[in-house]
Formats: C-alpha cells, structure tokens, sequence
C-alpha cells in the first residue's frame, strides 16, 4: 500500500502542540529533553525494582506509598516507564488483532486503539513520570484496569477515594479524568503523573512537529495517518487531560 505523505505540497506543514506556558513552580526548562528522550528512544536513569521513575518521582512515589500504608492500601505499579519499542510492541499487537482477526479496517482499527493506547513515540510513559496503579491488597480476577474496578463497589474503590484525597500532597495528579466535556482518550482511574518533572517534559514535547516526527516511523498503520488525524490527535488525545498538568 502506497504511503500517505505527512507534507502538504508546496512546504513544510509545522503541527506543533502550541505555545509552551510558563512554570512558576519548577525551574525545568524545556530545553533540557531530547526529541529521542521524549519519544521514549533514550536512555534514562530510572529508579526503584518494580518502580521504574526518574529519581524525583520515584522519591515522591514512596513517600505516597508509604502514606497509603497506614490507611490500609498498597499502592501497586502495575506499569510505568515504557520505552518507545514496547509501545510500538503494544501498538501493533493490537492493530493486528482489530485487522486481522477482527476485521476492522485500518482507520477503525486505529480509533479504536486510541481509546486508551497512544501512539508509539507520544506516550507519557516514555517519560518515567506516569503511573498506572492498583491496590495491591485487593484481589479481582481478569483484567484489573477496567474503569469499574475503581468505583463504587469495585476493588479498588478505596484506592481512588485515597487518591483523590491524597495524590496532589505529594505532587501525582489524574491524567485523564472523567470530565464528560473532556475529549481523547477515555476515563483512566488508574493513570497518575509526576507533575513537577511531567509539565516541562509536555511542554518541551508540544513545542515539536510531531507530524514530521511521526513521518520517519514505519509501525504498522502509520500509513493511514493523515494531515488531519495527527492534528486532532493532538489536541484531543495529547493536550486535552487534567489542566492540573498543562
């Protein structure tokens, strides 16, 4: 199948994620991350067996683990940092699932992974800042991040309450929320970010032309990506989160 060309004829169509804001609270520059780093494609000092951060949110993270402790929760890290070749292996697991054995076509198969997956090189979790968790003293069987698992009744109900009450002390925030006018990627009770380290890692990461970016990979679908797709992604998926972490 001939590939779709990212660039409009004529020039170089710039898809950037905007203007970076200013950070009063934290004295990262943007400057400071590589692209390879952004996109999950460099080496990065993580901290912690089973924990996998960058050593700020590593600290802060056992330091809310430590907290949730005396009230009766374990807070498990079900998944962290994820360089760019496991979200590709993610990625393509799953187009290849929705094509072939579903078969859907491509550009439905791709709406449907970025319901809750991102595309290879966007991740958060390229940035050893974001967590998914569960609390590690509930058992549930099947697959535990499911949205109704955290909710009323569900076993991990408790967790969500504590971390609503708690996760902003020690600077992890929701990423995507529930708020019903909220676009992208669905509701995930599951998903925290460091926030001191993930803010300037956004902003350094909306001030790129992803669109040119993306047009050197070769992960399965890509070809579908048009002008259109990747600038709605963008703004839905990517920047449309918990305004906590713009």
């Amino acid at each position: 199948m001939k590939r779709r060309s990212f660039i409009k004829t004529g020039g170089i169509s710039l898809v950037a994620f905007g203007a970076a804001p200013t950070l009063s609270f934290s004295q990262i520059q943007e400057n400071e991350f590589s692209i390879t780093e952004l996109m999950g494609k460099a080496n990065v000092d993580l901290y912690g067996e089973g924990i996998n951060l960058r050593k700020p949110a590593h600290d802060a993270f056992l330091e809310m683990k430590k907290a949730a402790y005396s009230d009766g929760i374990d807070i498990k890290i079900v998944s962290s940092y994820r360089d760019f070749y496991r979200q590709e292996a993610i990625w393509e697991g799953k187009y290849q699932r929705y094509t072939d054995e579903d078969g859907m076509e491509p550009i439905a198969a791709i709406d449907k992974i970025i319901e809750y997956s991102t595309i290879p090189g966007t991740s958060r979790h390229h940035w050893g800042t974001d967590i998914d968790i569960i609390d590690g003293y509930r058992k549930t069987e099947g697959d535990v991040l499911v949205p109704e698992k955290f909710e009323a009744g569900g076993p991990f109900e408790d967790l969500k309450k504590w971390m609503d009450e708690n996760s902003k002390k020690f600077d992890f925030h929701l990423v995507y929320t529930d708020d019903p006018k909220r676009k992208g990627f669905k509701y995930e009770p599951w998903h925290y970010s460091y926030a001191p380290i993930s803010i300037p890692m956004l902003t350094a990461f909306r001030s790129k032309n992803i669109q040119a970016l993306l047009e050197r990979e070769e992960f399965m679908g890509i070809e579908h990506f048009t002008n259109g797709f990747v600038k709605s992604y963008i703004r839905n998926n990517i920047l449309d989160i918990n305004t906590d972490l713009l």
